[in-house]
């Protein structure tokens, strides 16, 4: 399986930047936190575990926007008209009227859509629940990728089932949380 992820810096959340393919930065860390390389590594295990069945050459590709409270008060109140921070925000593309052409689809990475991270309610949530940064930041980035690949939570049992995946999906990269 084949994963590409690209980490953008929105604002002042991310300190150290290079470039992706398409021109915008990639974060190599996060004020030392989380390694460029570790992100890759979590998503890429993610979806082995996970298994989709959505791209026919199993290639995905996603973008992590990691950023702060302002800016994503600005996308919630633009695209949930909720004028409030939040701590994760998923655009799934895969719910996009405009599927990709068949002959993209054999040829490209599946393209899942982005995920959206506050860094500011990410560290008061991580203090909140007593563990690190990082842990906050992988529960909240499998959260976000579940909800690019159709998982939802309308009702408390969807809700319960979606977080024991998290959970799931955290210790198979070896993090471990007392969420959920």
């Amino acid at each position: 399986m084949q994963v590409e992820v690209c980490v953008q810096d929105g604002g002042d959340a991310v300190t150290e930047a290079q470039s992706c393919d398409d021109g915008s930065s990639t974060a190599s860390s996060l004020g030392g936190v989380i390694a460029m390389e570790m992100w890759e590594r979590w998503f890429q295990v993610w979806l082995e575990a996970l298994q989709p069945t959505l791209s026919p050459i199993d290639a995905y590709e996603l973008s992590l926007r990691l950023t702060d409270d302002r800016e994503i008060q600005s996308f919630n109140q633009q695209y949930r008209q909720q004028d409030k921070p939040t701590d994760v925000l998923a655009f799934a593309a895969l719910e996009s009227l405009h599927p990709q052409p068949h002959e993209l689809q054999s040829t490209l990475p599946l393209y899942l859509g982005d995920i959206v991270i506050s860094i500011d309610t990410a560290q008061r949530q991580a203090d909140a629940q007593q563990h690190s940064l990082t842990v906050e930041l992988a529960w909240l980035a499998a959260h976000g990728l579940l909800h690019l690949l159709g998982w939802d939570h309308p009702d408390d049992e969807s809700l319960s089932r979606m977080l024991k995946q998290q959970q799931d999906l955290l210790q198979i990269v070896g993090v471990h949380s007392k969420t959920g």
